[in-house]
C-alpha cells in the first residue's frame, strides 16, 4: 500500500507574505529542487492535530542528489516563529531529510510515507511561492506598512481632567490611523499612567485598526499623581519586552503624552529605554511642563523628538507633526550629515552611487565637487536598496545641477521611482522643450498625477541652480534657487512600489541616459529642512550677497563686512582683498567659500 498517494490532507501550509497570510491544504506530491535565494518569507507548517512548525534552512542537511543547492528541514522540537528563506521550485531533486534522517527512493523507485510527506510540503511551497510571485509585482511600501511595535504612554493623572482625557485618547486615534494595524505591520500597546502604570492594550492584543480604536475609545480615566518615569519603565520592561516578534520588528517607538511635571525621576528610565534601541517622543501639554524634563525623556535632538501643545484643546494642531515624525522614523533609517547635525534622508548621490559611476568635476563654488553623467552613464538601483519602506508623506526632493549643450534642450527625468511594470510612482522631470520641471506622483483615483511647474527658464541657461521640490499630503511646491515658483495642491497618494527601480537622468519613457552634471541629490524626510537647505552654494545667489566693491591698485588691502542673509538665514562674512592687478571677494557662510572677481 502506498499511503502518500492518498487523497486525504496531509498538511496545511500557511506563509505569512507582505501583504497577509495564504493558507491552504495540499495533497499533490511532486520531486523538485529549489534556489533558496529568491525568496524570503515566513513560513509555517500545520499538522490536522493543529500543531505548527516552522519551516528552516539547517546547515546539516542536504539533499541526497550533490546537484541540489538547497534543502528544507522540519526540525523535530521547533515551535519559535522564524524568518526563513524559500525557493522558486523548478526540476527534480533525488532525496530529502527529515529531522536529520536521510531517506529517498527504494530500489523500486517508490516512495516511503515520510518522503511523500516532504513532496507535498514541497509542492505546496511551489503553488505558494508563485502566488507570491506574482504578488512581487504590487509590493507597496511606506509609513502604513512599516514594522513598528508602538506604545502609546498617557498621562491619566488629577491634572488631566475626564474631558481632556477623552481628548487625548481622540488624538491617539488620529495618529493610529496612519497604520496599519496587523501582526505583520504596526503593533500599538497603550499604557495609562499615575501612581502606577496600568496596561489598557497589551503589545499586539488587537490585530485590526477598528478593533484597536475601539479598545482606545473604552479606556476609562485613571486619576491620580503623575509618576512618568514608573511608566517609562514599565514600558521598557513589560511591554516592549513582551513583543513576540522582536527579530522581525524594525522600529520601536514609545510615545510619551504629560502635562506636568514627573514626582519622580524621569532620567534613568529614559537612558535605559534608548540604550535597548527604543526611540522615545515626549509630548508636553499645557503650562505646567518642564522643558527640560521633556528633554530628558525624548531621543536627541530635541527639536525632532519634542512637542508642546498649549493645552489639550489645541493638541490636534501638532496632530501632523507627530504623524510625520512617527512615519520619519519608520521609513527614513539613515542620516545626512548637515552643518552641526544630521537630518534624516536619502543622500542619493552616494546611495544610487554617482559618486562611483561618474567623473568627478568642480563645482558651482571653490570647494565644491560635482559629478558628469555621460550619455553612456547608467544610474540605476533597486528601490528595495534605496527606499526600502518607501516614502515619507512629506519630504524635500533637492537638486544642484548644471544643464549644458543637449540637455538643455530634451526632456528627461533627473529622478524617478518605477514599479516593475515601468510605471512611475514619483519623478521629477525637467523639460528643456517648454522649460518647464513636472512632478509625477501615484494617486488614489488614477494611474497617476502630474503638475507642471513653470518659471523655470534660468534652470536651462548652461549654468549651475538648485532646485527643490518641497511635497507635503496635499500640496507640491517647486523653489528655484531658493525662490518660490509655484505651489499646485495634489490629491491623496498611495505608497510606491519599492519592487522596481529608481533610477537618475533618463529619458522620459525610456532607459537611455542623459549627460548632466551634478553636484547635490538629496531627498529629506523633513518638510522644514527646505528653509535650512538653501542655495548658498550657487554663484548668483552668492554674488547679491557680496558688497559693492571699487577696487583701485593700491597694492594689497582687506575690507571685511559681515551681515546677515535673508537668502541663506545665516551670517555672511564678505572679504575683499585688493591687489595690484585685481580685487577678489571672498564670501562665506560657514560651510561654503567662493571668490568674486571685479
Amino acid at each position: 500500500m502506498n499511503t502518500g498517494r492518498k487523497r486525504t490532507t496531509l498538511l496545511t501550509i500557511r506563509c505569512v507574505a507582505q501583504h497577509g497570510s495564504l493558507e491552504k491544504a495540499f495533497t499533490r506530491y511532486s520531486y523538485i529542487k529549489c534556489d533558496k535565494s529568491k525568496f524570503q518569507r515566513s513560513v509555517f507548517i500545520s499538522s490536522p492535530e493543529q500543531r505548527e512548525w516552522p519551516l528552516s534552512w539547517r546547515g546539516g542537511c542536504s539533499l541526497a542528489s550533490p546537484a541540489a543547492n538547497c534543502l528544507l528541514c522540519l526540525p523535530a522540537q521547533a515551535r519559535l516563529s522564524t524568518t526563513d528563506h524559500l525557493g522558486l521550485c523548478k526540476s527534480r531533486a533525488l532525496g530529502c531529510v527529515i529531522n536529520a534522517k536521510k531517506v529517498g527512493l527504494d530500489q523500486g523507485g517508490r516512495l516511503s510515507y515520510a518522503v511523500m510527506l516532504l513532496w507535498s510540503l514541497w509542492s505546496a511551497i511551489l503553488l505558494l511561492v508563485s502566488l507570491e510571485a506574482a504578488e512581487e509585482d504590487n509590493v507597496r511600501a511606506g509609513c502604513s506598512t512599516a514594522v513598528n511595535d508602538l506604545v502609546y504612554i498617557v498621562d491619566g493623572s488629577w491634572s488631566v481632567g475626564f474631558s481632556d482625557f477623552d481628548t487625548a485618547k481622540q488624538w491617539l486615534i488620529n495618529i493610529t490611523r496612519r497604520f496599519d494595524v496587523s501582526s505583520h505591520y504596526t503593533q500599538v500597546a497603550v499604557i495609562q499612567y499615575s501612581d502606577t502604570p496600568r496596561m489598557e492594550i497589551p503589545l499586539g492584543q488587537h490585530q485590526s485598526g477598528a478593533k484597536l480604536i475601539q479598545a482606545i475609545q473604552s479606556i476609562s480615566y485613571l486619576g491620580g499623581n503623575t509618576q512618568t518615569g514608573r511608566a517609562i519603565k514599565f514600558a521598557v520592561d513589560h511591554v516592549f519586552a513582551s513583543s513576540n516578534r522582536a527579530r522581525q520588528v524594525k522600529n520601536r517607538i514609545a510615545v510619551v503624552v504629560t502635562d506636568g511635571k514627573s514626582q519622580d525621576d524621569v532620567v534613568d528610565a529614559s537612558v535605559e529605554a534608548r540604550a535597548q534601541g527604543i526611540t522615545v517622543f515626549a509630548v508636553g501639554v499645557g503650562s505646567e511642563i518642564t522643558t527640560s524634563e521633556l528633554v530628558s525623556i525624548a531621543n536627541r535632538p530635541s527639536s525632532a523628538y519634542v512637542l508642546y501643545a498649549e493645552d489639550y484643546t489645541t493638541i490636534d494642531l501638532i496632530q501632523g507633526s507627530m504623524e510625520q515624525k512617527l512615519c520619519e522614523e519608520s521609513v527614513c533609517p539613515t542620516r545626512i550629515p548637515v552643518a552641526s547635525r544630521d537630518e534624516k534622508g536619502f543622500e542619493l548621490l552616494l546611495g544610487m552611487n554617482i559618486q562611483k559611476k561618474a567623473k568627478k568635476i568642480p563645482g558651482s563654488l571653490i570647494l565644491e565637487a560635482a559629478y558628469a553623467l555621460t550619455a553612456s552613464t547608467d544610474i540605476t538601483e533597486d528601490t528595495r536598496d534605496i527606499f526600502p519602506e518607501g516614502l515619507p508623506p512629506s519630504y524635500v526632493f533637492i537638486a544642484t545641477l548644471r544643464l549644458k549643450g543637449t540637455s538643455s534642450r530634451l526632456t528627461f527625468d533627473l529622478w524617478r521611482v518605477l514599479s516593475k511594470d515601468k510605471e512611475i510612482q514619483v519623478a521629477v522631470t525637467l523639460s528643456g522643450k517648454d522649460k518647464s520641471v513636472v512632478f509625477t506622483t501615484t494617486s488614489l483615483t488614477a494611474e497617476e498625477q502630474r503638475v507642471t511647474f513653470r518659471g523655470v527658464q534660468t534652470l536651462y541657461d548652461g549654468k549651475w541652480h538648485q532646485l527643490k521640490v518641497l511635497v507635503r499630503p496635499r500640496q507640491v511646491s517647486s523653489f528655484l534657487d531658493d525662490l518660490l515658483i509655484q505651489e499646485e495642491l495634489l490629491e491623496p497618494v498611495e505608497p510606491i512600489y519599492i519592487n522596481g527601480e529608481t533610477q537618475v537622468a533618463k529619458r522620459r519613457g525610456t532607459d537611455l541616459p542623459v549627460a548632466v552634471e551634478i553636484q547635490k541629490l538629496r531627498l529629506y524626510c523633513d518638510p522644514h529642512q527646505s528653509e535650512r537647505e538653501t542655495a548658498c552654494e550657487i554663484y548668483s545667489v552668492v554674488r547679491q550677497l557680496s558688497p559693492p566693491t571699487t577696487c583701485r591698485p593700491l597694492g594689497v588691502q582687506h575690507t571685511a563686512l559681515q551681515r546677515s542673509s535673508p537668502t541663506c538665514r545665516r551670517p555672511i562674512q564678505s572679504h575683499t582683498v585688493h591687489t595690484a592687478h585685481s580685487c577678489l571677494t571672498v564670501v562665506t557662510d560657514g560651510s561654503h567659500v567662493t571668490l568674486v572677481a571685479h
